[in-house]
């Protein structure tokens, strides 16, 4: 039986230490808004809405729930915010498990004059801090991890037969409903069923330089155009943070939301707002040289305290609220 009052008293600590950690560097904390006119068009991110009687309307308005501060952020760093970080609340629809909750604790932030490399290592300092202890750090690029974990020995000419045999070999049960042709999936597969499990076993594996396909809002690598300056830290085989060197051109932002927003109609999903006042900024102010970063303070917490699920570290899940 889980002390209460004791799980309360802990995640107040971890969340104290978080903001310790960036109050120490001179890192503002922000607060934007929860409610937008906009939603992401990620495919994998889906929304919340709800409806909003705005004075001067005659009829409500849809709004949406942030599933992240990025774009709102983004607009501060344009407006010369200085390195910034945000603390709390995130929404995302559809998803529930021992490692998902519909509203849950987001850490994100933004570091000025950072690469991608400097922006993984604050980030592994900012964990050990948390966990309190010196862990053994893995750092693989997304190539080097199919060829050391799945024996995918370069991940960018792979085909789908040799996606579908790796998961044979690795006893992973068949798996039903999954276009036979859609090597993107079937990769994605791999990552998950194969992979992931290896990673941050034995302390924080940093998986980086995944493929140009898989950019999101990250920029392309200028050493490799096959690969995005894109990381993602893992601790016990589960996914702590997703970072970018962060993409600055406004015209390539509206591209691939449109590709998104593409992608979503062949996908039969609701189309979605694009954030015009993010493109509208980006295509104004220059977003400055950045990398940013999200994590999940809720698996954070759970990991601190061996938790197998994370609602055990928060006060009620969705199904209690």
């Amino acid at each position: 039986m889980i002390n209460r009052r004791n799980t309360l008293q802990k995640r107040s600590n971890l969340l104290k230490q978080v903001r310790a950690f960036f109050y120490a560097r001179s890192v503002i904390e922000v607060d934007t808004p929860i409610l937008s006119q906009a939603a992401t068009p990620d495919v994998h991110l889906p929304s919340l809405n709800t409806q909003v009687q705005v004075p001067g309307n005659s009829e409500k308005q849809t709004y949406y729930l942030h599933t992240s501060p990025e774009y709102p952020m983004k607009r501060l760093l344009c407006e010369g915010s200085g390195d910034i970080f945000y603390l709390g609340k995130v929404f995302r629809d559809a998803d529930l498990s021992p490692r998902h909750q519909i509203e849950f604790t987001m850490l994100e932030w933004y570091r000025i004059g950072f690469s991608m490399q400097d922006l993984i290592d604050e980030v592994i300092e900012l964990v050990q801090v948390v966990m309190e202890q010196t862990m053994l750090i893995e750092k693989l690029s997304y190539q080097q991890a199919f060829a050391k974990y799945a024996q995918i020995n370069d991940v960018f000419s792979a085909s789908v037969e040799d996606y579908q045999a790796c998961l044979t070999q690795n006893n992973i049960p068949q798996i039903i409903g999954v276009d036979k042709d859609d090597k993107d999936l079937w990769e994605q597969l791999v990552l998950t069923e194969v992979i992931e499990p290896h990673l941050g076993k034995d302390g924080l594996s940093v998986l980086y330089h995944f493929p140009a396909k898989d950019a999101a809002l990250a920029q392309i690598s200028v050493e490799n155009p096959q690969v995005a300056e894109r990381f993602e830290l893992y601790v016990k085989g589960v996914e702590l943070a997703n970072g970018y060197h962060e993409l600055a051109d406004s015209d390539l932002y509206r591209q691939r939301f449109e590709a998104s927003l593409k992608q979503r109609e062949q996908l039969g999903l609701t189309q979605v707002p694009l954030d015009e006042n993010l493109l509208t900024t980006l295509s104004n102010k220059t977003l400055p040289d950045c990398s940013g970063v999200a994590l999940g303070i809720d698996r954070l917490f759970a990991l601190q305290q061996n938790f197998e699920n994370i609602q055990q570290g928060i006060c009620f899940g969705i199904e209690e609220a």
